[in-house]
């Protein structure tokens, strides 16, 4: 059986050959004569579809369409009419009906649209479903990969600390995630999630914007402001793409998370805060601080608990329980009928190396979910990047020994490969290429003296 189907016409005869061309279609239709016998039998049964007509004795289908809706928005009511008129089917996308179809109509028309609605149906309940089975502040944290296990659970550990966390992660991996779960399983969770993109706030407002400042402390400053610092007093200050921090900045930064007092611009004392610090970075801060572009003492004051997110591309399957996850919640967002992936689509989302890691992935589904005409995600409806990409091979294209590379130049080839694909993150580069980090360095210094 497809779904039960409730049929709300006064005229018998209608209601009994619908109810009985629709059964031999696999449904399970009942009539009922009247509006007000329909949302009698609603309060007592649980149906899949409402298909009702306008014109009724007594209560009508528009103001039926509204009760239902009103009570029951999870359940689509389609309505049908032989006033087929603009207003008429206007009147009903406004009381909230999931279709309109007007007389005379062919019964498969109909059974089209109920098998419509029946799977939007089933996709708003199973987003509903899994957001009911998300088991808390981790549950955004999907996955079931042994990566993804062991971040969850290093995450419930960290939370319990009051100490200072660094999380590392590529771009788009899910740091941000990981910041608010640790918040949420802490014991700041009740006061406030503060968020700062150190890279996002011009280099002169940055120090107003963290520890705030006093009217007159400088030209602009028509009124006091408090920085970020004391606003994210009880709960969690967010400092994301922390290497961005200006040098500059970075002692007073320190002074403040060593002292836990901060002294806004042009206040002559100090205010303590009470505000936990999980900083994020994209970027290698060990080499940072080799290069001199970032303190080693407030590197090591910010790197108490350390939580590394894996990429998406080492995560295996995740990347199917994620897309699907993502299918789901844009297709029940924009109200469009796709439920799966197909088998091509679904393989070529597991080749593909995803360098944008879970944020790619998310804006990859939603356009796909966007464009398709089908009921499942094609491999066409994929962008070209992902529908194009192939394995990366080593080949040797030549039998002349003058035409083929030396070992060594093949070596810093895929080295650069390797630190592309990790956006300049020595540290993970090293680990994939199973190096230590001074080997790396060195084998990088000699590939920029070559000029490779």
């Amino acid at each position: 059986m497809k779904g039960r189907v409730l049929v709300v016409d006064d005229d018998a005869g209608m209601t009994a050959l619908l109810c009985e061309r629709l059964g031999r279609r696999d449904f399970h239709a009942e009539a009922s004569p009247a509006a007000e016998a329909a949302l009698e039998r609603l309060a007592r049964d649980d149906f899949d579809v409402v298909v009702t007509d306008v014109q009724m004795r007594g209560l009508g289908g528009i103001a039926l369409c509204e009760r239902i809706t009103a009570s029951r928005p999870d359940l689509p009511v389609l309505v049908i009419t032989a006033f087929g008129s603009l207003d008429t089917a206007v009147a009903a996308i406004r009381a909230g009906a999931f279709d309109f179809l007007a007389k005379p109509f062919e019964v498969e028309e109909l059974v089209f649209r109920l098998d419509r609605a029946l799977q939007h149906r089933r996709l708003s309940e199973e987003v509903k479903r899994l957001r009911a089975l998300e088991p808390g502040p981790l549950g955004e944290l999907l996955g079931e990969s042994e990566a993804m296990r062991k971040l969850r659970d290093l995450v419930a550990r960290v939370a319990r600390s009051d100490a200072p966390v660094l999380v590392t992660g590529e771009t788009g991996a899910g740091k941000e995630l990981v910041a608010r779960a640790i918040h949420q399983q802490g014991a700041h969770a009740d006061g406030p999630f503060v968020a700062l993109n150190c890279a996002a706030v011009p280099d002169p407002l940055l120090e107003s914007e963290l520890f705030g400042h006093e009217k007159g402390a400088f030209t602009d400053a028509r009124s006091a402001h408090t920085g970020l610092l004391l606003s994210a007093g009880g709960g969690t200050l967010f400092l994301d793409e922390i290497a961005e921090l200006p040098l500059a900045l970075q002692p007073k930064l320190l002074r403040a998370l060593q002292e836990r007092r901060v002294r806004p611009l042009g206040a002559s004392a100090e205010i303590p805060f009470d505000a936990r610090i999980v900083a994020a970075s994209n970027r290698d801060l060990e080499a940072a601080v080799e290069e001199g572009r970032f303190r080693e003492d407030l590197f090591f004051r910010l790197d108490v608990l350390h939580v590394e997110v894996p990429p998406l591309r080492a995560r295996g399957s995740d990347v199917l329980l994620l897309a699907q996850h993502f299918l789901r919640e844009y297709a029940a967002r924009s109200g469009r009928p796709v439920l799966g992936l197909s088998r091509g689509a679904a393989e070529k989302l597991l080749a593909y190396a995803w360098p944008g890691n879970v944020r790619e992935l998310g804006n990859a589904i939603e356009r796909a979910v966007a464009l398709t005409r089908h009921e499942q995600i094609l491999v066409e409806d994929l962008p070209e990047r992902i529908r194009e990409h192939g394995p990366s091979h080593v080949l040797v294209a030549s039998e002349d020994p003058s035409e083929l590379l030396p070992l060594e130049l093949i070596e810093e080839r895929y080295i650069a490969r390797v630190l592309a694909a990790v956006g300049g993150n020595k540290t993970l580069a090293a680990r994939v290429l199973g190096l230590d980090r001074k080997t790396l360095y060195r084998k990088i210094e000699r590939i920029e003296k070559r000029g490779g």
